[in-house]
């Protein structure tokens, strides 16, 4: 990234055509991976906590009873919450890592 931004790429341009290319591998993996433990968990939820309202309900298992019932919107409303929390989850964690970096880089 630093040899980039000698070059004169902007930060977007970095992003975009270093930082992406690099981390696509490791993106779909961790889909995969994600997604996979996120069955096995629904199954293990729904059979032993069950879905009882306000008690034992998990977001996955209030997503599937959304979606059973037709109440799409709701269903995606959740999904929506869901992703944007683990984008600033992962977005701070990538901040985090970038800034020490520099600090030990700089200091």
């Amino acid at each position: 990234m630093d040899a980039a931004r000698t070059l004169g790429m902007g930060e977007w341009t970095i992003f975009g055509k270093v930082i992406m290319p690099n981390a696509w591998p490791g993106i779909a993996a961790a889909t995969v991976l994600t997604f996979a433990r996120a069955l096995g968990e629904f199954g293990a939820t729904i059979m032993v906590a069950g879905n009882i309202p306000g008690k034992t309900r998990t977001m996955s298992v209030a997503i599937y009873s959304f979606m059973q019932s037709g109440n799409r919107d709701k269903a995606y409303l959740w999904v929506g919450i869901v992703i944007a929390i683990y984008s600033l989850v992962v977005s701070k964690g990538e901040r985090d890592e970038v800034t020490s970096r520099y600090q030990k880089d700089s200091g």
